[in-house]
């Protein structure tokens, strides 16, 4: 089953327009029910055909560097691709923001009672439906290019129950056994053919008169009836398989009304695309109702300005196939707020309409809106805003001017004009650009160059200007990509980190944008659906376990939260502070123990697979496990064993006093050492002192100068110091200690 049987919604379509509120006015009725959505859809498709895909289309014509129509014959016709190149380097930052990280979303639980489901909704929205379901990246990354190019990317998400068919063919089965089949829902018995047991033993008789035949028929019909049957069967057995499908939606087959701000006030949201006859009949509409829209001709989106620039090589305007079934039908899903009902409020409807006049179909109640945009620059209060592509074309044109000037320049410079007099040489000579080619001419002198200086180099400091500007817009540099040699070797660490962050501010807050209004409700409408759709329980691999998932027990209107990594600089910054949390969590881990009020082994484990998603890992089971919930048992027995929390702060400052004690007696200790390094020296030098004055007063007067006796009195006193200087320290040890225990 394809999109349109996946919305499953109260079909209340009867476009009677009978009443069911408590007021007795009637609805629209079938003919002014047409007319409404006929001509919103033909105000919204004026509104962005004819208004918004110019615009886009001529940003797509930059992106891809096309002409701009001003090109003169035998002049520089380069093209600067600033739009291009702009893009290109932001998109992967935009990307490695959203899927370098384990979970881009997280659902937020009402009470502790929830964590384990919102970490559930978590992990399953985040890797099955938008990974495994669904090819995320690639989705994404489409999203992503059209927001950064055409003003909004869109995604659109649903509900998608497909059907997959299995033939089997089943032989010699027995009456109960068929009837299993038969009674089972996935399965269709296509063809039976039935006959008697073989192995059954038949019945005999031996028959010789008329009357014995009369006597022996009934019997032998009560035998056959009595015969077990067997079966050979062939079925069909049919599996139902429902999952959230999320597609990006090219810009030029979204229609929203000229005067919505938002998705939620607008009037008119439709999503218009050209379907095959045999992909309507397939989704279950008629065929002989959809075949009479079909048409080999153009269609609506051929001449869209948008849809022409970005398919270049399509023959618009000839459907080349000649199959009544692979004819295309314009196909639109229409979502108004139509009063059905008759009682003054108007509720939201799907309306899904063939053909260029939008001929409705089906008319159901729905809940939600299933689209989301992403735009990098929104405008407030409307609902498209500005494009990388807006803001850099005019860049790419006046460089692209200047740089054919340049070039044009050189070419004159290098290939010279040529002054020639008329008559006196031939002209036919002088066009021929061959080289080595002849030149006849009359007289000497009558063909010169005609040099033209190089000017090229003047425009080398406009070219520079116009690159800043292009930096002041979009943050975009060498510099903050980190390409700069020069301004990343002539500045000190910490200017080099500001420019880096400083140019990376601008993708941040992209990624922001994205993230506040795409992904949150993006998030949001998928776990809306799963709770709303997802009626059996699904076994998935999360963190490498098998566990059951099952949505109807989530609690509705759980709240989202954004959770990502923006920029390089905040990423290693974001590092740092969890490295410096891990070691405060291992310090009172060790300090208080597993069973500590401050620190449990789980929150230690959350920083540690953060550390590793940081670090560019998404799957932190890698490298740690998760660990395991305690049994209220074993946290009944863990809180009795718990020592008192004024006993352990006591542990904890007699450790900090024994540590402070041995700082101080390390320091005393010090301070003895120097002050006995620095005596001996002082002896060394009275030593000197005492031989070179002894020395002296021989060579002066002739007397012997008895040193011993002099040295007997220095060491004395020596001696009476050195007792005084450790009582001074025992004492100032003795002080350090009270004042430490105190």
């Amino acid at each position: 089953m394809k999109y349109d049987e996946t919305y499953e919604a109260q079909d209340v379509g009867d476009m009677s327009g009978e009443a069911t509120g408590e007021f007795n006015n009637e609805g629209p009725s079938e003919e002014e029910l047409q007319g409404i959505v006929g001509s919103a859809l033909d105000d919204a498709v004026d509104f962005i055909d004819n208004t918004i895909s110019p615009l886009r289309a001529t940003s797509i014509d930059y992106y891809q560097g096309k002409p701009f129509g001003n090109e003169e014959d035998g002049r520089s016709q380069v093209i600067s691709l600033d739009v291009h190149d702009t893009i290109a380097d932001i998109l992967p930052s935009i990307m490695r923001i959203f899927f370098s990280s384990e979970n881009v979303v997280e659902f937020v639980p009402f009470g502790k009672e929830d964590i384990k489901l919102a970490e559930q909704a978590t992990d399953y929205i985040n890797r099955i439906v938008l990974q495994q379901d669904n090819d995320g990246f690639p989705i994404f990354y489409n999203a992503f290019k059209d927001a950064l190019l055409c003003k909004n990317g869109i995604l659109k998400y649903y509900w998608d129950t497909t059907y997959h068919a299995e033939y089997y063919e089943y032989s010699r089965i027995s009456d109960n056994e068929l009837a299993v089949l038969e009674a089972d829902d996935e399965v269709e018995v296509t063809e039976v053919i039935s006959y008697p047991d073989p192995a059954f033993p038949k019945a005999e008789a031996v028959v010789e008169t008329e009357e014995q035949i009369e006597e022996v028929i009934p019997e032998l019909m009560q035998q056959s009836m009595m015969t077990p049957q067997l079966h050979d069967v062939k079925v069909t057995r049919k599996k139902e398989h429902g999952c959230v499908r999320v597609e990006s939606v090219p810009p030029e087959e979204f229609l929203i009304d000229r005067d919505a701000t938002s998705m939620k006030d607008a009037y008119c949201i439709a999503h218009r695309r050209y379907l095959t006859v045999s992909d309507l009949v397939e989704m279950g509409y008629d065929y002989d109702e959809v075949q009479k829209f079909a048409t080999p001709y153009e269609t609506q989106l051929d001449d869209n300005a948008e849809y022409q620039a970005r398919n270049t090589y399509s023959d618009a305007g000839i459907n080349p196939v000649e199959d009544d079934a692979n004819l295309k039908v314009q196909y639109v899903e229409a979502y108004m707020k139509i009063d059905m009902t008759g009682d003054g409020i108007a509720e939201l409807r799907r309306l899904c309409c063939v053909g260029d006049n939008y001929e409705i179909k089906k008319n159901l109640k729905c809940d939600q809106i299933p689209f989301v945009s992403f735009c990098p620059d929104p405008e407030p209060h409307t609902f498209f805003g500005l494009s990388i592509a807006d803001i850099t074309e005019d860049i790419q044109k006046v460089k692209s001017m200047v740089m054919r000037s340049m070039l044009d320049s050189l070419a004159l410079s290098v290939h010279p004009r040529v002054a020639v007099v008329e008559g006196q040489a031939n002209i036919e000579d002088v066009m021929n650009t061959e080289v080595g080619g002849i030149i006849r001419q009359r007289n000497a002198g009558a063909v010169q160059p005609f040099n033209m200086p190089f000017v090229g180099k003047d425009c080398f400091p406009m070219l520079n200007y116009l690159d800043e500007v292009k930096e002041n817009r979009t943050g975009i540099s060498k510099a903050s990509m980190g390409l700069d040699p020069d301004a990343l070797q002539s500045a000190t660490a910490s200017a080099v980190q500001a420019t880096v962050q400083g140019g990376q501010q601008h993708i941040e807050l992209i990624a922001r944008i994205f993230a506040e209004t795409g992904m949150k409700p993006l998030f949001k409408g998928i776990y809306e659906l799963l709770a709303r759709h997802q009626d059996k329980e699904r076994t998935v691999r999360l963190r490498n376990e098998w566990i059951p998932i099952d949505p109807r027990v989530w609690q509705t209107g759980m709240d989202c939260v954004v959770n990502v990594g923006l920029g390089n600089g905040t990423a290693q910054e974001r590092m740092q502070y969890l490295g410096q949390i891990a070691s405060k969590q291992e310090q009172i881990l060790q300090t208080l123990g597993a069973s500590n009020p401050l620190v449990e082994m789980t929150q230690y484990r959350n920083t540690m697979a953060k550390m590793v998603e940081l670090a560019g890992f998404k799957d932190a089971s890698m490298f740690f496990k998760e660990v395991p919930e305690m049994t209220p048992e074993q946290r009944q027995s863990m809180m009795q064993k718990k020592p008192d929390v004024s006993e352990q702060l006591i542990q904890v400052q007699i450790q900090e006093i024994k540590a402070n004690m041995m700082k101080a007696n390390a320091k005393i200790e010090l301070e003895t050492e120097e002050m006995k390094r620095r005596d001996d020296l002082d002896r060394d030098k009275l030593d000197a002192e005492i031989m070179l004055k002894a020395a002296e007063i021989e060579a002066k007067y002739g007397t012997q100068v008895e040193t011993t006796v002099i040295r007997a009195l220095v060491e004395r006193d020596r001696e009476q110091m050195k007792a005084q200087t450790k009582l001074v320290s025992d004492m100032a040890r003795v002080r350090q200690w009270v004042t430490m225990a105190i």
